[in-house]
């Protein structure tokens, strides 16, 4: 009450200092549409935050933005503009209109320049960790599977299972990828997605691989705290079919673009055991069992891919198809509000991050697009009053805009200053585009290919190419790198953390990446002291 009283005074004060210096502005100011634009948005800020008072919400979607680094936002943000058909720098990103933010540390115990597993073992239990460990602390020793007992730690996905939430895990990566693998698997090193992947020695010494986790997940942590009774998670979808199937052709999907689809080499078929275990569960592979989705749809397994999900401007190639981010978003909320005691849900944008590794903005850019569509999708499709939405990355990547280009310049295109119709030449006298990378395999020009891996068939090349007549802005173009590396790298700078509804107000500042975990627990109350 006394805050309130406090929060007023200020107001009141601020209120009368405004009106006292009203007369003192100029029409030129007061009348100018960038300073209309900026009182009107605070005004609505304002608003937003005295709505928001409370902390405690009934669900909780995480949004990951694999790579969404800081330029990442910048860039896709003038994309989307300009795929409107507007200059692209006045407008934001759905959830850029959020009305709470934080800036991120994302460093690993072990590591300046992060990497996925470590982060996402942050942000989900709460505790840093190092490079390519996941669900563990930093006691770990990566690849040693004797150092896992003891040092496993849980996630806000297990709390909130053991507290009778509906839980879920979306991703356009391999659902045994690091992001969200972190969410419910334990495991020495990121690369075990299956049993293949694994040592011998580690296998013998009883770890168990991430996929065979994911199918266990009830089980185990049923195991792990004897006398707790849990139903499991309701939602996973995402790629990685290869590491629940065995290694022979026999077991292979319709869609299978390799000889054998399968990776595993100890005959288990993990689909049919997951659906052996859930009767009433539906197991589907692509677009066609995706529509048969629905919201009396108990329970949901969905590999719609041998590996990672297309990219979005790939999708419309995939053999069988498969649904967009914004889809799975919508249809995975559809199913998990069904429990009346609220959710959780997971939601990743894997393949952002691919696109950066592979030198390819375009990928990367409308990756994000998507992403930043089904947190809007989200936003549709939840009540604001009691489901707090968070967005945030894991971690950057070395992506820069730079050079002088004007306003409206298309953002993937060549330089091209203030007043000139002609793109800007570098002291080598050959043009140059706004963005890049510090590293990687540097330029490529496919022309319309849509799929950013294609990259990958042709050696790094780093160093300058004459771009004249070159079209940067076709999906193919890969840009230039200043180091060679087989694969463009992380980048260790902060990321932003973006928050809507019931205990958003909490994030604000500069914070460490675990701090995520405790805003999501403070919400949703996961901890009972």
């Amino acid at each position: 009450m006394k805050i309130n009283k406090i929060a007023t005074a200020i107001g009141l004060t601020l209120a009368l200092s405004a009106t006292a210096n009203a007369g003192v502005l100029p029409d030129s100011q007061k009348q100018n549409d960038w300073y209309s634009a900026a009182e009107t948005k605070l005004t609505e800020k304002e608003a937003a935050a005295q709505a928001e008072q409370t902390f405690k919400a009934k669900n909780v979607i995480l949004f990951v933005g694999d790579g969404m680094g800081i330029s990442t936002l910048t860039a896709s943000r003038i994309m989307a503009g300009q795929m409107d058909g507007k200059s692209g720098e006045e407008g934001l990103l759905s959830f850029e209109e959020f009305p709470y933010s934080a800036q991120i540390k994302t460093y690993n115990v072990d590591a300046q320049t992060p990497d996925s597993a470590g982060t996402m073992t942050a942000i989900i239990s709460g505790v840093k960790t190092d490079v390519g460990v996941i669900g563990v602390n930093e006691n770990i020793e990566r690849g040693e599977c004797a150092t896992v007992a003891g040092n496993e730690l849980i996630t806000a996905t297990e709390l909130a299972e053991i507290k009778g939430l509906a839980t879920g895990v979306v991703s356009t990566a391999r659902i045994t990828h690091a992001t969200p693998a972190a969410t419910y698997a334990k495991s020495a090193d990121r690369n075990w997605e299956d049993v293949s992947d694994m040592p011998a020695d580690a296998v013998e010494a009883g770890c168990e691989d991430i996929a065979s986790q994911l199918v266990n997940f009830e089980k185990n942590l049923e195991a792990r705290f004897v006398g707790t009774d849990v139903d499991g998670l309701e939602v996973v979808m995402g790629g990685g079919r290869r590491h629940f199937l065995p290694k022979d052709a026999a077991f292979n999907s319709a869609d299978a673009v390799s000889e054998v689809e399968g990776d595993r080499t100890d005959e288990r078929d993990l689909t049919a055991e997951w659906q052996e275990m859930y009767p009433d569960g539906k197991y589907v592979m692509d677009q066609a069992g995706f529509d048969t989705l629905n919201a009396d749809s108990k329970r949901v397994f969905a590999l719609f891919n041998e590996s990672h999900m297309q990219y979005e401007a790939d999708r419309a190639n995939d053999v069988a198809g498969e649904p967009s981010l914004s889809e799975m978003t919508g249809k995975a909320i559809d199913i998990l509000k069904s429990n009346e005691k609220g959710f959780f849900l997971t939601v990743e944008s894997g393949r952002i991050d691919h696109g950066h590794h592979a030198g390819n903005a375009y990928n990367a850019l409308n990756d994000t697009v998507e992403f930043a569509k089904a947190v809007q999708t989200a936003v549709e499709n939840t009540n604001p009053e009691e489901t707090l939405i968070l967005v945030t990355a894991d971690h950057s990547h070395v992506f820069t805009i730079a050079g002088y280009p004007k306003r409206g310049n298309p953002i993937l295109g060549q330089v091209v200053a203030i007043g000139s119709e002609e793109p800007s030449l570098a002291a080598d006298g050959m043009p140059y585009t706004t963005v890049g990378y510090a590293n990687g395999l540097g330029f490529r020009d496919l022309g319309d290919e849509t799929d950013a891996d294609a990259s990958y068939s042709e050696a790094a090349f780093a160093g300058r190419v004459d771009l004249t007549g070159v079209d940067t802005t076709m999906p193919g173009y890969h840009q230039e790198a200043t180091v060679p590396l087989g694969s463009e790298t992380h980048a260790g700078e902060d990321i932003s953390l973006h928050a809507k509804g019931p205990g958003a107000q909490l994030a604000q500042g500069v914070v460490e990446q675990n701090v995520i975990f405790h805003i999501i627990n403070q919400a949703l109350e996961l901890i009972e002291e």
